[in-house]
C-alpha cells in the first residue's frame, strides 16, 4: 500500500516537471518569435513640414508607411525618403498652387518650395529685358501666388487721323423761306500724328501723342437759308401751256426751252437705301431733285418735267444727283415721301430743257 502511494506521487511530480518545462520552452519560443519580430521592423521619422512623426513598422513601401503613419497626400504632394545614421526618414514635400500669367496666357502649376526663378525655368519659360516680372526671381513661391510675366514694349507710330469739318449757315434773301440750299460743300481735313505706344502683352495700353502736323485743312460747309417769300402755289389741277420754244405757267410765269427729250422716269426719296439728304454734287434733296446720267444730261440742268401722256406735271427740276441704275435715258425724280414714289411709280416723261 505504501510502495503503490509512492510511485503515485513520484508520477505526479514527474508530469508537473514535464509541464513546467513544456511551458517554459512555449514561452521560450514567444519571446525569441518576439525578439526575431523586432529585429525585422524599421523606425521611419516622417517630417510634414512642422509636423514630425516616429513610427515604426514592418511595411517597406512609403505610400503605405505615410498611409499608416496618418499623413495624407493630396493629388500634387511629393516626398522624399533617406536613410541617415540608421534610422529611415521621409519628408513630405506639399504643392504649393501657383497661377502664372505669362504674355497674357494662364498657367496654374503646381510648385514645392523653389524660387521664382527656378519656377519659370522648370516651366520652360524665358524673360527678357522687355518684361515686367511682379515678383523677384529671388522670391520664394507660396500657395495662392499669382505671378505675372508681363511683356511690355513701347514704339512711335506714326498715323492720319480725320479732321471733320464744321458747317455754317447764312441767310438769303433769293431762297424761298425755308428752303436750304448747300453753298459749299463740306470736306473733312487730316493730320499726320506721331504717338509713342505702348503694348502689353501685344495689347495697347497706352497712346502719347508727341506730334500732329495738319497735312490737309478741312474745308467748312456753308449752306445758305432762304428767307425770301414763298412762291405762290399754283393751282394743282391747272395744267401748263407748252407751245414751240416757250412755257407758260399756271401761274402766268413764261419759261423758254431750247430743246425736249424723252426719258424713262421713276422716283425716289432720301429714305431709300443708299439715299440720304445730301445729293452728289452736295446740294439737299427737294422736290425739284433729280438724278440723271451725267454723261447724258450735265449737272446744273435745268429742265421742265411732264409724263408724255400729259397726266402728271412734275415742273421745274435740276440735275443734282446720280444713281447706279441710272444709266443713259433713264431718270430718277426726287419725292419727300415713299407714297408720292409708289404714286408716280414708273413713266414716260418729256424733259423741256429750259434755256
Amino acid at each position: 500500500m505504501y510502495r503503490t502511494k509512492s510511485r503515485r506521487n513520484k508520477r505526479t511530480r514527474l508530469l508537473i516537471r514535464l509541464y513546467i518545462t513544456v511551458l517554459s520552452l512555449i514561452l521560450l519560443i514567444a519571446m525569441m518569435g518576439l525578439l526575431a519580430q523586432t529585429a525585422f521592423a524599421k523606425t521611419y521619422v516622417i517630417t510634414d513640414g512642422d509636423r514630425v512623426v516616429t513610427y515604426t513598422t514592418f511595411a517597406t513601401d512609403p505610400d503605405e508607411i505615410l498611409g499608416q503613419a496618418g499623413v495624407s497626400l493630396s493629388e500634387y504632394d511629393t516626398y522624399t525618403t533617406e536613410a541617415v545614421a540608421g534610422t529611415q526618414t521621409i519628408t513630405v514635400q506639399r504643392a504649393q498652387e501657383v497661377t502664372v500669367h505669362y504674355h497674357g496666357q494662364i498657367t496654374r502649376t503646381a510648385a514645392f518650395g523653389e524660387t521664382v526663378g527656378q519656377l519659370l525655368q522648370k516651366l520652360n519659360l524665358d524673360v527678357s529685358g522687355e518684361d515686367v516680372i511682379s515678383h523677384g526671381l529671388d522670391t520664394m513661391v507660396y500657395d495662392g501666388m499669382e505671378l505675372r510675366v508681363d511683356r511690355v514694349v513701347t514704339l512711335q507710330e506714326t498715323y492720319t487721323t480725320t479732321i471733320p469739318y464744321e458747317t455754317t449757315y447764312c441767310a438769303d434773301a433769293s431762297i424761298p423761306e425755308g428752303v436750304e440750299e448747300v453753298l459749299t460743300p463740306g470736306q473733312d481735313g487730316e493730320m499726320l500724328c506721331t504717338a509713342g505706344v505702348t503694348y502689353v502683352n501685344g495689347e495697347e495700353s497706352q497712346r502719347t501723342v508727341l506730334t500732329e502736323t495738319v497735312s490737309k485743312a478741312p474745308v467748312n460747309e456753308v449752306i445758305a437759308l432762304g428767307t425770301g417769300e414763298q412762291t405762290a402755289a399754283a393751282d394743282p389741277d391747272a395744267m401748263p401751256i407748252i407751245e414751240d420754244g416757250y412755257i407758260i405757267l399756271p401761274t402766268g410765269e413764261v419759261l423758254t426751252y431750247t430743246r425736249k427729250e424723252t426719258v424713262r422716269a421713276t422716283a425716289y426719296t432720301h429714305t431709300d437705301a443708299g439715299c440720304d439728304m445730301i445729293t452728289a454734287t452736295g446740294t439737299t434733296v427737294r422736290q425739284g431733285t433729280v438724278a440723271v446720267d451725267p454723261r447724258n444730261i450735265p449737272y446744273g440742268t435745268r429742265m421742265f418735267i411732264v409724263s408724255t401722256d400729259g397726266e402728271y406735271i412734275y415742273g421745274i427740276a435740276v440735275a443734282e444727283d446720280c444713281g447706279g441704275d441710272i444709266k443713259g435715258d433713264r431718270m430718277d425724280l426726287y419725292f419727300p415721301t415713299y407714297e408720292e414714289c409708289m404714286q408716280f411709280g414708273r413713266r414716260t416723261c418729256t424733259l423741256y430743257f429750259l434755256g
